[in-house]
């Protein structure tokens, strides 16, 4: 008996991971990202993650939201001209329809990196985790850039 349960278990967890990488790796062939870049100003500055999303999938993604350990906070912004002053403010979210490639790029949408936990140079990498409405994550690795590089 203890012997059966132990087999259904380890059954069932196995076709659990099986269904979860699966699906990870589904969705991560729909979305594709390039380019992935973190600014950093000098000192506790907030920093710039830029980056190219392109839905490679047959439904709309929405961009909800964005987490990584290197910061204490990861938020979507975008900046904008408006009467000949610039000003930045947060997004909830980001639309990308399918087959369309949409830009995190300086002066307009970005996240905004916050709170640095730990100190980060020039040709660093930074791990962070986009994450959309239908509750999927996509992990990506920025590369630390210098912002006059940008």
């Amino acid at each position: 008996m203890a012997s059966n349960l132990f087999t259904t278990s380890r059954r069932w967890a196995g076709g659990l991971l099986v269904a979860l990488l699966t699906t990870g790796y589904v969705y991560g062939q729909d979305l594709q990202v390039s380019d992935a870049r973190a600014s950093l100003l000098p000192g506790e500055q907030p920093g710039a993650g830029y980056f190219e999303l392109y839905n490679a999938g047959d439904k709309a993604v929405v961009l909800v939201g964005a987490d990584s350990d290197a910061f204490e906070t990861v938020e979507l912004h975008v900046s904008a001209e408006q009467d000949g002053m610039a000003h930045m403010h947060a997004v909830e979210q980001v639309e990308i329809a399918p087959g369309e490639r949409f830009a995190f790029a300086p002066k307009g949408h970005h996240l905004m990196l916050i709170g640095r936990e730990k100190a980060l140079s020039v040709g660093d990498e930074v791990d962070v985790q986009l994450e959309f409405a239908d509750n999927q994550r996509l992990s990506v690795t920025f590369d630390v850039v210098s912002p006059v590089s940008l």
